[in-house]
């Protein structure tokens, strides 16, 4: 039986940490070991330890990001391989099992799998779920099928190789962006990176809009970055919800000094925003997709466009273009 540890990083969420420790505590895999690292919380996690037969191991260190925990974590682990997940995941039973059988069929090096929504999620989170997902936004290319290979994993559902990560190195201190940024770098190295579809996880998100700006905004931002720093990683994809950006303010102008009809354009894509998303959800939370759709558009192509600016075309370097991006791993 493989032997796995599962790293995650916590601040100031033991709710959280208390659903996705349930969900671990009916995997049924007795040398499973999970390493929580505190990160600096106020509101610690400490006190759910005692109340699972699981084998957990928890740290409490200073604030240092999701990032450098993680490293922290590794650093401690015990298993073959290493997994991360988000503290606001909810594990699925047979999730083991799953990626058992891709680790014996494809033996990848690194490897990450999709997210979904749980239908005890709240509406916000199914219709933000929905955002991230949907062709009518990233092209359904998120843990689509298209991607088995060279695929970036995201840190809420994540695993390698322990050796990778001692040949590599860990997570940088970007956030967002720690995950693709090591994923780069574990490829560039001449390691395997797959996505294995079936092994999901349900993955809440950000809980009200005006989180999901914010987030959406600073994937944006990142990606410029990464950019940078891997220039043939660059994909025509990326620059899309920019192009979107400039076409709506473009429309709203043109709509404005010639005929507001062209503003049906605007009502028929939302339009289809809401018959596909009502096709899989309640009429409240298609209601809901609509906006989130569109603040995940206008949201990431705003920070790619900023960023681009800032970065691209001004020279600035991206520690000072935004220094809230990086933390400081020096921290006592």
């Amino acid at each position: 039986m493989i032997k796995y540890s599962v790293i995650v990083p916590v601040f100031n969420r033991p709710q959280e940490m208390e659903e996705l420790l349930d969900s671990l505590e009916v995997q049924k895999r007795p040398d499973l070991e999970i390493v929580i690292v505190e990160d600096g919380s106020t509101e610690k996690s400490d006190h759910l330890v005692d109340n699972y037969s699981l084998n957990i191991q928890y740290y409490f260190k200073a604030n240092s990001g999701p990032g450098d925990s993680r490293n922290f974590g590794m650093e401690k682990a015990q298993g073959d391989y290493l997994l991360f997940f988000d503290s606001d995941c909810l594990i699925p039973a047979g999730y083991f099992d799953q990626l058992d059988q891709g680790i014996e069929k494809h033996d990848p090096d690194v490897f990450g799998g999709p997210d979904a929504a749980h239908e005890s999620f709240s509406d916000t989170q199914k219709a933000i779920n929905y955002a991230m997902t949907s062709f009518f936004t990233t092209g359904g290319i998120r843990g689509g099928k298209k991607q088995l290979d060279t695929y970036q994993p995201r840190s809420f559902n994540m695993g390698l190789k322990k050796e990778v990560y001692q040949q590599v190195g860990g997570f940088s201190d970007i956030h967002p962006g720690e995950d693709p940024d090591l994923s780069f770098r574990i490829m560039k190295a001449g390691f395997k990176s797959m996505l294995l579809p079936e092994v999901f996880v349900y993955h809440k998100r950000r809980i009200d809009f005006s989180c999901f700006v914010k987030q959406v905004y600073k994937f944006g931002v990142v990606r410029v970055i990464l950019n940078q720093w891997y220039p043939d990683t660059k994909k025509l994809v990326y620059f899309l919800p920019t192009l979107f950006l400039l076409g709506v303010v473009g429309l709203l102008a043109l709509g404005f000094v010639w005929t507001p009809w062209l503003y049906l354009l605007l009502l028929v894509y939302s339009t289809l925003l809401f018959v596909d998303a009502l096709s899989r959800n309640s009429l409240k939370v298609a209601l809901m997709a609509v906006p989130a759709a569109w603040i995940q558009l206008l949201g990431y192509g705003y920070g790619f466009l900023k960023s681009s600016i800032l970065i691209g075309l001004l020279g600035r370097k991206e520690r000072k273009a935004f220094p809230s991006f990086f933390f400081d791993t020096k921290k006592p």
